[in-house]
């Protein structure tokens, strides 16, 4: 079932959870467990990232963020494969505009179809810290708008190149949106005009990046909703597990803390586990309160944590 499916059907609001593919060299036996974890929730859909030969975000030991340049973890496809088939729950496959050629999206799309896997979050990227060369028959999309439009194109079977006897293509497309702006944006209202760009070349929803204070997503969906972007927009979660995510969210992620949130953790920093726990929960309370069609978990591949704030809201 595609993600937009699941939204309009859902009688209540739902939670989806996003995963980090394993470091390369490690068992698939890290994402069996991790989706075991997760199945007491009846996940609805589960995302999966993609990293290209570019930057990507790693969660040390101590719990704080870094940043990586180079490719140290497996695609995308073949996580989303194994969960898909094996526990039968919908998987969303990370595609990247940066990083790939147009050619190599088309086959990325053409081999998720062949799994039966029809949705995608199409997103920009994080720049590379090099210039890939890209052969001179080889053409790329610059912004995840031009991605979107790629999609839908095959969504109506437009090929880079004639493909015979191809079956139908019938992507759900999500697209990434930003509380507190993109870190390139000049402001945040350009920044949902970028936004509206990506809904009107075909994207069915919006996931938000991580946000620590709910004003700031309700404040970002009303300007979305008087630029005439009427598609879901799903807010995006990040529980704090270490006082070193004080210094390291921020420098990756372009966000800030609530003062008040800052003052707990730096108060009394033995305790950053749970006052990360109970912050992540009034926040939950607080956006279910307000009518959001879901909440969407960015769980690091941390799952008790999250497996514990959900079963207090699950009926």
């Amino acid at each position: 079932m595609k993600v937009i499916e699941h939204l309009n059907n859902a009688k209540n609001p739902l939670f989806s959870y996003e995963i980090v593919p394993p470091p390369r060299g490690r068992s698939v036996q890290d994402i069996i467990e991790i989706v075991e974890a997760l199945m007491p929730l009846n996940p609805p859909w589960i995302d999966v990232t993609a990293h290209a030969s570019a930057a990507y975000y790693n969660e040390r030991a101590d719990g704080s963020i870094e940043r990586k340049i180079y490719k140290k973890r497996p695609g995308t496809i073949g996580i989303c494969g194994i969960i898909q088939n094996r526990f039968k729950i919908d998987t969303v496959a990370h595609l990247l505009s940066l990083g790939y050629t147009k050619e190599e999206t088309e086959d990325a799309l053409l081999e998720l179809n062949f799994l039966g896997i029809h949705n995608v979050l199409a997103l920009r990227g994080d720049g590379p810290n090099y210039k890939k060369e890209h052969a001179k028959d080889r053409s790329h999309n610059s912004y995840a708008s031009e991605l979107v439009e790629q999609i839908q194109q095959i969504n109506q079977g437009k090929f880079l190149e004639e493909i015979e006897d191809c079956a139908k293509f019938d992507f759900c497309v999500g697209v990434a949106g930003y509380p507190e702006k993109h870190f390139e944006a000049a402001n945040l209202k350009l920044d949902v005009a970028n936004l509206k760009r990506k809904v009107e070349a075909g994207a069915d929803y919006v996931v938000t990046q991580m946000f620590y204070d709910n004003e700031k997503y309700f404040h970002f969906v009303d300007l979305c909703r008087q630029e005439g972007i009427k598609v879901p927009i799903i807010p995006g979660i990040k529980v704090l597990r270490s006082t070193n995510q004080l210094v390291s969210v921020p420098k990756n992620f372009y966000i800030d803390f609530p003062d008040d949130l800052v003052e707990q953790v730096t108060s009394d920093p033995k305790n950053i586990i749970a006052i990360g726990k109970q912050w992540a929960t009034r926040q939950v309370e607080g956006l279910l309160n307000k009518g959001v069609p879901g909440v969407h978990f960015y769980i690091m591949n941390d799952t008790a944590t999250i497996v514990d704030i959900v079963k207090k809201f699950q009926k």
